[in-house]
């Protein structure tokens, strides 16, 4: 294996001057670098990863935190599978590798451990919720200008870097779709009022619902009256979905749609009004969100609201490696990427297969 000395002797200077040279530390004469650069080529010299990222005060690590919650498998989960992929690409695109921190429920938040472990350069964030404990410990990242990034989560008047999506246009249009289609009592089944998309989800659900309130709205369809609106809240998982049928079942008769806040749990639902004789697609319409793999392949299958996860990760990566890169938290990225309804037979004629 080639040293650091040989290549220090063929290029007529120090050990240290190679150093810092392969570490990027310092300044540096463009011909003294040069004479580096070719003296470790011909000898085909590789500086040992390890050793230049301590001398940049550099782990080389990504962090991505993910919450833990027994008996629920992240990785088979739509929204993390893509969102993961989407950070590893950009990751593998800027030569860093990715260390996960399962953050258990049980456990206090303390999202700066990593960074004072020194075991990440910077962090993405999922999962997320507004609490107080959580947004403590996000104040205290930006105080301390360590540089992360929030996905799929915002919290109102604070300055976090945030990469979300439309939730509020994207429930406005599943829920304007169904009223189209002529669906005039339209059930909301939402995830916790802890998570941000969950509160933007009952936005766009309740102006959809307001407009078609106003007389001569929705161009000759009959007014809701608010007092019918079905709200039930589940956890985002299918057996949460599951269990709502029961409750969806008893008041049945002032519903005959669905929008339900992501695909998990609309299918759970479909197969507990299934097992109860009531059918998507023929007795009532349904649309979820996310447009997973789940709703191509569920039966019949299932109209949904396309969410970029793979797209978020990617950026909220970008993001939080090019704060790092700044040296300091720089300016403050919130962005919100467009979402898109897909229509498939629980709702109306196929669009996509």
């Amino acid at each position: 294996m080639v040293t650091r000395k040989e290549v220090a002797k063929l290029a007529g200077v120090s050990e240290a001057t190679v150093s810092r040279v392969f570490n990027g530390v310092g300044p540096m004469k463009e011909g003294t670098k040069s004479k580096v650069l070719a003296a470790a080529k011909e000898l085909n010299y590789h500086p040992n990863a390890i050793a230049q990222n301590f001398a940049r005060r550099r782990s080389g690590n990504l962090g991505v935190v993910l919450p833990y919650t027994p008996k629920v498998h992240l990785f088979s989960t739509y929204y993390f599978s893509e969102t993961l992929s989407g950070i590893g690409e950009e990751a593998r695109k800027q030569e860093y590798d990715i260390l996960l921190m399962l953050l258990s429920p049980d456990e206090p938040v303390d999202y700066a451990r990593l960074y004072r472990s020194q075991k990440v350069d910077a962090c993405v964030i999922l999962g997320s919720m507004d609490t107080p404990e959580h947004r403590q410990s996000l104040m205290q990242l930006r105080d301390l200008k360590l540089p992360f990034c929030l996905v799929n989560q915002h919290f109102a008047g604070m300055d976090f870097n945030e990469i979300d999506a439309d939730h509020v246009e994207g429930s406005y249009t599943a829920v304007r779709h169904l009223q189209e289609r002529g669906f005039q009592n339209i059930a909301f089944l939402n995830g916790s009022s802890f998570y941000s998309n969950s509160l933007d989800r009952l936005e766009g659900y309740e102006k959809a619902i307001r407009e078609q309130s106003v007389d001569g709205g929705m161009n000759g369809i009959n007014k809701m009256n608010s007092r019918e609106q079905v709200r039930i809240e589940g956890n985002y998982s299918r057996t949460s979905g599951y269990q709502a049928a029961a409750e969806l079942w008893e008041r049945r008769l002032s519903v005959d749609a669905i929008f339900a806040a992501n695909d998990r749990m609309a299918i759970g639902l479909m197969q507990g009004l299934r097992e109860r004789g009531w059918h998507a697609g023929r007795d009532y319409a349904i649309v979820g969100c996310d447009d997973s793999d789940a709703a191509r392949l569920s039966s019949p299958s299932l109209s949904s609201i396309y969410v970029p996860f793979f797209d978020m990760g990617k950026r909220a990566a970008k993001v939080a490696l090019e704060q790092f890169a700044a040296g300091d938290s720089g300016q403050v990225i919130q962005e919100k990427l467009p979402t898109k309804l897909v229509v498939r037979e629980t709702s109306g004629e196929v669009s996509e297969v």
